[in-house]
């Protein structure tokens, strides 16, 4: 028999019914499935691996969450009919680049994935809610595209950007349309008057014989049934634009040419391809030349009004020509492209002595300026850019050598223009204008900082102003060099990507952004341009030619930034994709030995070592450069010799730990006296002994000592070069000389790194005095003011000084360490990470005799955290003794500190010293 309910029972049944279901759900649904990546990147489109990694984030508010098992399903299309790959219950607490297993990838294809877990309580999670991928083309036949060139005869003087112009009619109403692009130079395109994409500097910079870059885009939303009409610009860019120095240009060809295809879907699933080929039209337009290191002339007079829009009269421009290229080097885009980020308003605007009109932005960044300005047709604006003032307050580029860094604008005179460069940047904080009458209007002028679209993963902050500033000028340093390849400087005749500069920084900037793509991207170049008997170019695209490389500390990069990156993300990847040319490296250096000792070739050394203008007792902190090179020799074998193991190769793991000890064993043979002291006796030769092991255990303690009496006979100044900078405060901490760190991170006084932020620096100098006391300059031939190397103290403030790092059995934050090194006088130290896992933070407090310490460790990790004390009674988690926690372990008490194992969640800790 049914039983009955009346309406009021009834309602009362469905209530209480929900609270039940509710109540149940949230007990079971424990974990939520979030921040779904594929090969590091969120809903990518144009990826061109074809087994590409997963990554997810496991989210909870409980502590000691751990993944037990995953399934993944990935399908062939946005509406989840047909599925590419069911993983069904894989057991693992695998959630960063689970790599993908199912049918073959196909070209263009749209897919979309979701992912759910079971944590260790054998909850498992709903599905994520979908994420998405399309990839690129996988095969060269994919492109049906022709390379066009200008039909018209160039200026070979002022070439001018030339303008390709296409008209086409889609007869049906359009599902879905897709746009791959790519040039010998740099483009910028647009449907039917609108931007595609809002990357910058496209298709980037790579060792363009080798590997070319095409972006990929959804435009659906330009294009429209009826006439449609697209229009790409091109710029000579790096491909062909003066790039170093002695006229070097047309370094990759002397052509301009454009590649695009354009894949349309109609809804009734037919499809049309539309191609660059002889059917385009070409012409030129306002902008009169372009260069990345002079800067840019427009003319609006000469602008070809709509003629990106449909319907434009192109009778009278240029055919087109068709250029013979192969498609063998193209390659899909990897790392993020150069994107707008932050902009600033004039902070200040100044007549100087001199009677120059100059705006200061408060910033030196890297981008341009974007200007509003009325007047008669050809009056003409002239900006130019610096990024200091001089000691009397006038403009100042003499830094910038050769390059003009100067945007010209000539107006048509209709109403209010706008400008903005569009195939060059700047590095700048000031700029001069010329050309405008009266007052300069501040509203008139907004600089915009450009640089590669990494997301921001990092914070750091203390109780010291002074640092916090040191903390900014390593960001911005980091940003302006960023911009798609690792450059040493962004804003004189060079701006190349020297590969001394990006290794020495490269741990500091993991902390501070997502940069695994842009260092993978940029690696690939590295062991494309590599030479054949091992040696790695000084500079990456490699426009030097064939004598610039093989420079110990130099070429390392092969061995040190995978490592670094393997360390800081845990993706084997890298590792798998540089071994034979870190191989390679370790090869040349083995081959130009003798009996293990590497003391030929020509090195940079310590580049930029401390030096005092009137050296004439000895001061000059000069390290034998074959004592450098026998250590870098030493540490790039050590790095291969831990790749080798972690991809499995036992072969070279027996021979190059062999190799390693014969090359420690020729380095004290040659290098260190039996009393344990370095034939020389400067902070970096001790700094690189010690970091990279050279030294029996029984010497180190000495020669640790030997290094905190050399600082102190600078008077607890830092006297170290590029190679020597990065290491120095980790050695000295490691020995148990953290004062001594500290006195040098505090240091405000020539050569230091608050020195520069006293004398009101935004970013990090190439030189420690690029600015003297007396506000006079260093040697204007090398004397950049945003180079980010020095900036790689960052590293020990991370790991050190707050104590976020992981450990190598857990690499990428999967293991975590936290271990302050409390001292210094700061009463407050804090920095966060996000890691692909979550969130990693710590942040220390002193309150008298106590320390107050809270850590964030993400789900789905474990950390070690090392509380500073020495009585473990003292030692409380929120208000409770650790002897009455049970999910915090209690290992040992060594060296000032608890040491805990906690799996993840939030913990406040307090501890008496």
């Amino acid at each position: 028999m049914l039983k009955k309910y009346t309406p009021f029972s009834y309602f009362l049944l469905l209530v209480f019914s929900s609270f039940f279901l509710l109540a149940s759900t949230v007990t079971v649904a424990q974990v939520k499935v979030e921040n779904l990546l594929i090969e590091n990147l969120a809903n990518p489109i144009g990826l061109g691996v074809q087994q590409p990694g997963f990554t997810w984030q496991l989210i909870s508010d409980k502590r000691n969450v751990v993944q037990a098992a995953y399934e993944i399903k990935v399908y062939s299309s946005l509406k989840h009919k047909e599925i590419s790959w069911s993983s069904g219950k894989v057991l693992s607490d695998q959630s960063v680049h689970v790599l993908y297993e199912g049918k073959p990838l196909q070209s263009g294809q749209k897919y979309s994935w979701q992912i759910r877990v079971w944590d260790n309580s054998g909850t498992p999670s709903s599905w994520s809610e979908p994420a998405f991928f399309e990839t690129a083309f996988f095969d060269v036949s994919d492109w049906k595209a022709k390379w066009i060139q200008p039909g018209y005869t160039e200026d070979s003087i002022l070439r001018s950007s030339p303008l390709f112009r296409k008209q086409f009619t889609a007869k049906k109403k359009i599902k879905s349309a897709t746009a791959y692009i790519t040039a010998h130079g740099l483009y910028e395109a647009q449907i039917n008057g609108q931007r595609v994409g809002d990357a910058y500097f496209t298709p980037g910079w790579t060792s363009y014989n080798k590997r070319l870059q095409y972006q990929v885009y959804d435009v659906t939303n330009l294009l429209k049934k009826g006439s449609n009409a697209v229009g790409v610009t091109l710029g000579s860019g790096w491909y062909r634009g003066h790039l170093a120095w002695d006229n070097n240009k047309n370094i990759y060809g002397k052509d301009i040419s454009l590649l695009l295809q354009l894949a349309i879907t109609y809804n009734d699933g037919t499809t049309e391809t539309i191609v660059s080929d002889k059917s385009w039209k070409s012409n030129t337009g306002s902008i009169i030349s372009s260069s990345i290191y002079n800067g840019e002339t427009i003319d609006d007079r000469a602008k070809k009004t709509g003629w990106t829009m449909p319907g434009y009269d192109d009778t009278r421009w240029s055919d087109v020509k068709i250029g013979n290229f192969s498609d063998n080097n193209l390659v899909a885009t990897y790392n993020e492209p150069a994107k707008k980020h932050e902009t600033f308003k004039p902070v200040k605007v100044i007549t100087t002595p001199k009677g120059e009109k100059v705006i200061d932005f408060g910033q030196n960044l890297v981008g341009w300026v974007m200007l509003k300005v009325k007047g008669n047709a050809g009056d003409t604006v002239i900006i130019k850019h610096a990024e200091v003032l001089d000691k009397e307050g006038n403009f100042y580029t003499t830094n910038l050598r050769a390059a003009k860094a100067t945007s010209t604008y000539i107006l048509d005179g209709k109403g209010e223009e706008y400008f903005e460069p569009h195939f060059t940047y700047y590095g700048f904080r000031y700029i001069k204008v010329e050309g405008i009458k009266g007052n300069l209007n501040p509203d008139d002028f907004t600089a915009v900082a450009i640089y590669a679209d990494m997301k921001e993963t990092g914070t750091f902050s203390t109780s010291n102003a002074m640092i916090n500033q040191l903390q900014h000028n390593i960001q911005w340093g980091q940003k302006g060099n960023f911009l798609d390849v690792p450059t040493d400087c962004p804003q004189r005749d060079e701006r190349l990507g020297w590969t001394g500069d990006a290794q020495a920084f490269s741990r500091t900037a993991t902390f501070n952004m997502g940069v695994n793509n842009f260092f993978d991207k940029w690696m690939k170049d590295v062991a494309a341009d590599q030479f054949a008997d091992g040696r790695v170019p000084h500079v990456v695209p490699n426009v030097l030619g064939p004598g610039a490389g093989g420079s110990a500390g130099w070429s390392d990069v092969a061995t040190i930034v995978p490592w670094n990156m393997y360390l800081a993300y845990g993706d084997k990847k890298i590792l798998q994709d540089q071994y034979s040319s870190m191989k390679a490296w370790v090869e040349y250096m083995h081959k130009q030995s003798h009996n293990d000792l590497w003391n030929t070739g020509s090195h940079f050394g310590d580049w930029l070592f401390y030096r005092p203008d009137d050296d004439n007792s000895g001061r000059a902190a000069v390290t034998d450069k074959y004592l450098i090179a026998q250590c870098f020799y030493a540490h790039s074998t050590q790095l291969l010799l831990n790749t080798a193991k972690v991809l499995g190769k036992t072969d070279d793991v027996v021979f190059y730990t062999n190799l390693l000890q014969k090359i420690k064993n020729a380095f004290l043979k040659e290098y260190m006296t039996p009393n344990g002291r370095l034939v020389s006796g400067t902070q970096t030769a001790y700094v690189l002994a010690l970091n990279f092991d050279m030294l029996p255990e029984s010497l180190r303690a000495q020669a640790a000592g030997r290094l905190v009496e050399n600082i102190k006979n600078y008077n607890n100044h830092l006297t170290t070069g590029f190679l020597g900078t990065p290491y120095l405060c980790h050695v000295l901490t490691r020995f148990g000389y953290d004062d001594v760190a500290y006195k040098l991170l505090l240091q405000k006084t020539y050569p230091s790194w608050l020195y520069p932020v006293t004398m009101g620096a935004t970013t990090i100098w190439e030189r420690w005095d690029g600015e003297k006391p007396d506000s006079t300059f260093e040697n204007p031939g090398m004397n950049s003011f945003n180079h980010y190397a020095y900036g790689a103290i960052g590293d020990w403030m991370y790991r050190k000084m707050v104590g976020i790092d992981t450990y190598e059995d857990g690499v990428g934050y999967k293991h975590i360490k936290i271990q302050p090194h409390i001292g210094g006088g700061f009463t407050y130290a804090s920095a966060s990470l996000e890691t692909y896992y979550g969130k990693v933070s710590n942040s220390w407090k002193v309150e008298g005799d106590k320390i107050l310490m809270d850590v964030q460790i993400p789900a789905n990790t474990k950390a070690t955290i090392y509380v500073p004390s020495k009585d473990e009674a003292s030692v409380f988690e929120g208000d409770k003794a650790l002897s009455f926690l049970k999910d915090i372990i209690v290992l040992k008490v060594e060296d000032g500190y608890i040491i805990l194992k906690v799996g993840s969640g939030k913990y406040h800790f307090t501890s008496k010293l």
